[in-house]
């Protein structure tokens, strides 16, 4: 590339009347793809934060078995979260954008949608509630009110950085191996295979339109020992 720009630059001063290497075609790197986790990854995952308490336990269980973005997930509010018809409505997102943490809208309409969930999610919803009472009672006065699902022991919304650093501790505390957050969006259909979650239902959250789409996920099963263990994890997260 700087030989080319040099020659080029000769040409223009007219020292030259040819760049020789215009025509040369320069490989384009190519871009690696991360292979995302298995279902036995994530489970071992999920079982290891929700083991510990991680106070992102929830976070994690909405972008692996709801399949949201980093930015959905801690944009989350508690009005838009329906527990008695097991749903949520996604439509807002936390970015940090020329130095200030922003709580708004998602980009367009379509990245809006109202989402059903499984037992796993209302488990872990309930547990996020009863954490974030206790936290804004031991604040006091220095709480700070939001609404979102998220927030620090202030009750402020959660930085992003900070979320993926939380994630990859959280990695290495499992014993997994290490992926950006932004793949486990792949993981998303293969556990709900897993959990045994209806298809009507996995086609909504996958935000499929047509239910063959999500028939040819299902057609790809997990073994029955992973699904028998991640209906214990389910199990225990319910009760």
């Amino acid at each position: 590339m700087t030989l080319r720009a040099a020659l080029s630059n000769a040409v223009r001063e007219e020292t030259l009347t040819r760049n020789v290497a215009a025509d040369i075609k320069m490989p384009v790197p190519r871009k690696r793809k991360v292979k995302p986790w298995s279902v036995d990854e994530a489970r071992t995952f999920l079982e290891s934060a929700r083991t510990r308490e991680d106070p992102m336990y929830l976070a994690y269980v909405l972008v692996l078995v709801l399949g949201l973005r980093l930015g959905e997930a801690l944009g989350l509010r508690w009005e838009d979260v329906d527990l008695d018809q097991a749903e949520m409505t996604i439509g807002w997102q936390i970015q940090r954008v020329a130095g200030k943490l922003l709580h708004r809208r998602t980009k367009t309409d379509a990245s809006d949608a109202t989402l059903p969930f499984p037992e796993i999610v209302t488990a872990a919803l309930r547990a996020r509630q009863r954490a974030r009472n206790a936290a804004r009672e031991a604040a006091g006065e220095d709480w700070q009110e939001t609404g979102l699902v998220f927030t620090t022991a202030s009750g402020r919304p959660v930085e992003p950085s900070n979320f993926r650093r939380s994630f990859a501790n959280s990695c290495d505390k499992a014993g997994v191996r290490k992926v950006h957050v932004h793949a486990t969006r792949k993981t998303c259909a293969s556990l709900l295979v897993a959990l045994d979650i209806h298809p009507r239902v996995a086609m909504h959250i996958l935000r499929h339109s047509q239910i063959s789409v999500t028939m040819n996920v299902y057609a790809e099963v997990s073994s029955e020992e992973t699904r028998k263990a991640l209906k214990r994890l389910g199990d225990r997260l319910d009760s």
